[in-house]
């Protein structure tokens, strides 16, 4: 990778949580409560995007090569980051996690559900090392024409967070054609919702890793989600994952 390229996976520390700070929190809430998912416009730049992908080529990046069409998974790739994170990851994953961990323990305690997660990451990853949950999840997944991503969940142990985010580093009408973010919602007694996430270059979507509640006539219940993406109609797409709980 050229020396342009590494220049843009580098944060500064002070930039990115001033960036994610600045982000409307307060409509991300909603549409996270209404939708079970939020776009967070232009999280990064144009050249940190490029530059994230452009990683991909070098395994010394990465702990493990996932090629979806030998697992069911869809058709595709994807690369697990290796410890330690780029330094743009390492400064989204924290930032991020300080923003979304009131929206998780409200929903669990709706939920019923007992578990609460503390306001810093660095202890929330010490719960999951402790548990034997000591690899990185974040990932950079590539895409191809007729590639896509069958409806999931990423879960990985006992230890899960319930929101993730995955940034677009890619433009589509330019990159890709197609390739949509999909998120579908398994309602009880319903059939499912599905919700197309439009995204930009540098954009993120904040969703719901694995349920969510939801307000009905008769009080809150939980309501089931899966995401995914469609086919890629031409073109190459790349999107960084992040992901707040490490795998066994």
């Amino acid at each position: 990778m050229s020396k342009a390229n590494l220049a843009t996976v580098r944060a500064n520390p002070v930039t990115i949580p001033s960036r994610v700070d600045a982000i409307d929190w307060t409509q991300a809430t909603a549409d996270l409560d209404a939708q079970g998912c939020a776009v967070l416009k232009e999280l990064l730049s144009p050249e940190e995007c490029d530059g994230l992908a452009a990683l991909y080529p070098d395994d010394k990046n990465f702990r493990s090569k996932i090629v979806m069409g030998r697992h069911g998974f869809g058709r595709g790739e994807y690369k697990y980051f290796a410890y330690p994170l780029p330094e743009l990851i390492a400064q989204l994953r924290p930032a991020l996690y300080t923003r979304l961990c009131g929206t998780a323990n409200r929903w669990n305690e709706t939920m019923g559900i007992d578990i609460r997660y503390p306001d810093r990451h660095e202890a929330f990853l010490k719960r999951c090392h402790d548990a034997g949950q000591t690899r990185p999840t974040p990932l950079l997944l590539q895409y191809g024409e007729d590639d896509y991503n069958c409806l999931h969940q990423d879960l990985y142990g006992e230890h899960v967070f319930p929101l993730q985010v995955a940034i677009l580093l890619s433009e589509p009408g330019r990159d890709f054609e197609g390739g949509e973010f999909v998120l579908t919602e398994q309602r009880p007694r319903m059939q499912s919702r599905p919700e197309v996430v439009p995204l930009k270059q540098g954009d993120a979507v904040a969703f719901a890793v694995h349920h969510r509640p939801v307000q009905g006539t008769r009080g809150p219940y939980r309501v089931n989600l899966r995401h995914g993406v469609s086919r890629i109609r031409s073109g190459h797409r790349h999107t960084v994952g992040v992901i707040f709980h490490d795998a066994k």
